[in-house]
Formats: C-alpha cells, structure tokens, sequence
C-alpha cells in the first residue's frame, strides 16, 4: 500500500479553502458581533440605570436582551459556517412556546390592563365591585387593579378576570 502524499495535500488545500473561509467568515462574525452585543448592553444598562426602574428588573431586561442577542450570533455564525440552523431554531420555538404558556396568566391580566384603560368601565376615584370585592379604586395598573375596602384594606385584584367579570360601578 502506498501513500499519495500529493492526493493528500490537495485533499487538505481543498477543505482549507472552502471550509476554511466559511470558518474564518464565522469566527470574524463572532467575534465582530460580540463586541457589538457587548456595547449594545452597555448603552441599555446606561439607560436603564437614567430611568426609575426597579434594581432586579433592570438585571432582568439586561440579562434577557443580553442572551438573546447572544443566541442569535452564535445560530448565525453556525448557519455562517456551513453547521445546519434548523434544528437551533426549532429547539428555540419550542422554548418560546414553552414560556408562552407559562406566562399565559400574566400575558391575560396584561391584555385585561390594556381593556381597562382603552375601554374606561371604571376610573380611579370609582367605587365598584367586582370578583366578590367592594371598595374605592386607588390605582389601575397594568397588570392589577388596587382598591380599598370600606374597613381600609388594600386589595390586589388581576385584571384579566376584572376585565371579562361581572363589574358594578357605584359611582357612575
């Protein structure tokens, strides 16, 4: 058996130029596009720390910003270097399919807020009942209503069923 060192060689130069060049398109795009998150971040954490956010959910949105965009450069720099995406972008469907449904209460007491405040059945100052409580709205927020109680309690109500429940409007 002998060895065609030149089979070889041209075999290696052959692979290095085609996939070569999709790797080193790749590793530059990483490495250009991490930079780019990365001062991307930065200016969302210069903003989030001018505006009166809570301390935990600036963490929060500066996390989730920061890995998103960090998914996505590395699944481009993959499809980049020839690996195939499709199953990448499958797993991630599922995973926001997933956290959909977890949040599916909140995303209904978001949709409830955003029905109070276009559809006005009540204002704050109102006295109403609703959900089997009674008392004087002191805020409508986006994702709950508070009122008080005659006998000065606060109650936290969602507004997702505060929105498609049965509602009396003493003040109207």
């Amino acid at each position: 058996m002998t060895i065609d060192f030149e089979q070889i060689l041209q075999d290696i130069t052959e692979l290095t130029t085609t996939h070569g060049l999709k790797l080193l398109s790749a590793l530059v795009t990483l490495w250009i596009g991490w930079k780019l998150v990365n001062f991307a971040c930065k200016g969302l954490r210069k903003w989030l720390d001018k505006t009166d956010f809570d301390e935990a959910l600036e963490t929060f949105i500066h996390s989730l910003v920061s890995m998103g965009l960090k998914v996505i450069l590395i699944i481009t720099c993959a499809g980049i270097a020839g690996f195939p995406t499709t199953s990448f972008v499958a797993v991630l469907g599922a995973a926001g399919l997933a956290v959909g449904m977890a949040l599916s209460g909140t995303l209904q007491n978001f949709a409830g807020g955003v029905l109070i405040l276009i559809l006005k059945p009540f204002k704050v100052g109102d006295f109403i009942e609703t959900q089997g409580h009674s008392g004087k709205v002191r805020s409508i927020q986006i994702f709950n209503t508070v009122i008080n109680t005659g006998d000065n309690k606060r109650i936290i109500l969602p507004n997702g069923p505060v929105a498609t429940g049965s509602l009396i409007n003493y003040s109207a």
